[in-house]
């Protein structure tokens, strides 16, 4: 089959399209015939290095995929080839085809196309868990979602409202704050032309915000506890600004605040009952219509490299997919 393999750590532009041999499934895995993969941000780092986890050289990257089932382990019960599903793969996904472990997987649903299905397993599910029982987010709070337009920060944005929340998206363009507020967004803020602080000052009366869901990092990362309400909430979920912060935690005294790490991928293996959970009431929500996957734009296979540039350069709102089907 063919896969973007990455046989040396660096930029995108040293992934290779190569032929691969695919193992059998194992006893509790699933086979699938990869349609689209959606690329996330963990995937530049897995490329460069710099992730949590760091996989042994080659690998091929990919962490969330859609496509039909072409063979099931033995001790697989509920799937059976032709199935269409998604899936979280962590790795694998630039491929043809992918191994997954049977409890990552999820049949596709109804309304869903596979190319935005490619983009909801790994977003969604971060952001449902971190909002969820992470921050245990209550109709009726404010919730700021920092990189409102990417991946996770849409889903975030989008869940936020299902889940009763006044929701403040904040964004680097005016672009992206226009589409923010389609979604039904009740305040944006540009935090290139604004400063957030006062910004979530202004918004909130001077109170704060009760969650604030941070993929960034970085020197946005810095304002977070002066942003924050009595007995607030800070989701870290990430650095795609590229600086790792520091938290001067008597901040977080002053506001009986919380400073909450949001790790998807342990999530999955120390909790797998929950994490279905979550899936399941999830899908209700994508057919009450109410989560809605954006799929920027699509790339085909072999251009995997400009996909994961065009994440890397922060120029997306929603997802951006590869399509993986010859």
């Amino acid at each position: 089959m063919k896969a973007i393999v990455c046989t040396q750590l660096g930029s995108p532009e040293a992934l290779q399209l190569q032929d691969v041999e695919l193992p059998p499934p194992g006893p509790r895995e699933v086979r699938i015939r990869t349609q689209a993969c959606g690329i996330n941000f963990p995937d530049l780092l897995l490329v460069k290095g710099e992730y949590q986890d760091r996989p042994p050289l080659p690998f091929i990257p990919g962490g969330e995929v859609a496509g039909t089932v072409t063979d099931v382990g033995a001790e697989v019960t509920g799937f059976r080839p032709g199935d269409q599903v998604m899936a979280v793969t962590m790795l694998g996904g630039l491929a043809e085809a992918v191994n997954a472990r049977v409890e990552n997987v999820m049949p596709l649903p109804a309304g869903l196309s596979m190319q935005a299905a490619a983009g909801f397993t790994a977003v969604y599910g971060t952001s449902y868990h971190a909002l969820k029982q992470r921050a245990n987010l209550k109709a009726g709070e404010t919730l700021l979602v920092l990189g409102a337009a990417g991946g996770v920060g849409l889903a975030a944005v989008q869940i936020g409202l299902a889940m009763g929340a006044r929701v403040i998206a904040a964004a680097g363009s005016d672009a992206k704050l226009d589409f923010l507020k389609a979604q039904g967004a009740h305040e944006t803020i540009n935090y290139r032309s604004q400063d957030l602080r006062e910004s979530v000052k202004a918004l909130t009366g001077g109170k704060g915000v009760d969650v604030i869901y941070d993929p960034l990092g970085g020197d946005l990362f810095d304002q977070t506890p002066r942003c924050i309400a009595w007995n607030g909430r800070i989701l870290v979920v990430g650095f795609a600004a590229g600086r790792i912060p520091q938290l001067p935690v008597n901040l977080l005294l002053l506001k009986g605040a919380s400073a909450v790490g949001v790790y998807y991928g342990r999530f999955l293996k120390e909790e797998p009952a929950e994490a279905a959970r979550n899936h399941h009431e999830l899908v209700t929500l994508v057919g009450q219509g109410r989560l809605k996957p954006h799929v920027h734009q699509v790339f085909p296979l072999a251009r995997a490299a400009e996909a994961l540039n065009v994440v890397k350069n922060r120029e997306v709102i929603g997802k951006v997919i590869v399509e993986c089907a010859t």
